[in-house]
């Protein structure tokens, strides 16, 4: 089993990161789509969507929306929240999307570089490729290399839900390794995750090969310009040729 499968379907990983800023990330959604302006009801994927929280706020906002994601707790967790309007499903990203008619994927806060090979990464690209409309719209929001190898900080500690997590993070083989040891209930847990540290230029090839053309870079969930050096996202928005 690889790290995320196990990993993201624990309640642990829900836990650690319960602090993340939701508002900010329905601001950043809602700006995103002003930009993009999809008509209402055009068919959106939210690729690896998680517990739901964006696909359920994309839906609200008009749109025809399926979320996938490889956890299968996430889905079940998802379906109560399904409507006509709404549909989650368990998907492996690198395999072909449930559908070839969609207007736009989009693949949110790192949800990308978690495999080992070019070639399983380039076949997101190619699934995503697959399952659009020419014209389609592709937003890959991932990290910033630079921005990540300037602003690092190896051992830090974090208090969730009554749980103490010592995290410890290092840069090996192109990789950023998160190690990720806490106590619960008597016992010890020890998680990896281990995301790839693409470039921007990287992204782009991938984006290339396949049949995109990238429109714009954006740099934070602000969609201010991009920097290589002091942007903390490259949030890319491609299009089906």
């Amino acid at each position: 089993m690889e790290w995320f499968e196990s990993w993201f379907d624990t309640p642990y990983y829900h836990i650690l990161y319960s602090n993340r800023d939701y508002t900010e990330a329905e601001i950043f959604i809602k700006k995103l789509m002003n930009i993009l302006q999809l008509p209402k009801g055009d068919k959106v994927i939210d690729l690896a969507c998680g517990k739901g929280r964006h696909s359920i706020f994309l839906s609200k906002m008009g749109y025809q929306v399926l979320g996938l994601d490889l956890s299968q707790q996430s889905i079940a967790h998802n379906k109560r929240f399904e409507s006509p309007s709404l549909h989650f499903q368990v998907h492996d990203m690198r395999c072909a999307l449930p559908t070839s008619d969609a207007d736009a994927v989009l693949n949110l806060f790192t949800s990308f570089g978690y495999f080992q090979t070019e070639e399983e990464d380039l076949s997101v690209f190619t699934s995503v490729h697959q399952g659009l409309k020419t014209g389609g719209v592709f937003i890959l929001d991932y990290l910033n290399k630079g921005f990540v190898e300037q602003d690092f900080k190896e051992n830090s500690t974090e208090k969730r839900g009554g749980i103490l997590f010592h995290i410890h993070k290092k840069i090996e083989d192109h990789y950023v390794v998160k190690t990720i040891n806490f106590s619960d209930a008597g016992q010890d847990f020890e998680f990896t995750e281990r995301v790839k540290l693409h470039t921007p230029e990287q992204i782009n090839q991938y984006a290339k090969s396949t049949g995109f053309e990238r429109i714009k870079v954006w740099g934070d969930y602000h969609l201010n310009e991009f920097n290589q050096h002091s942007s903390p996202r490259c949030i890319n928005y491609f299009v089906k040729k």
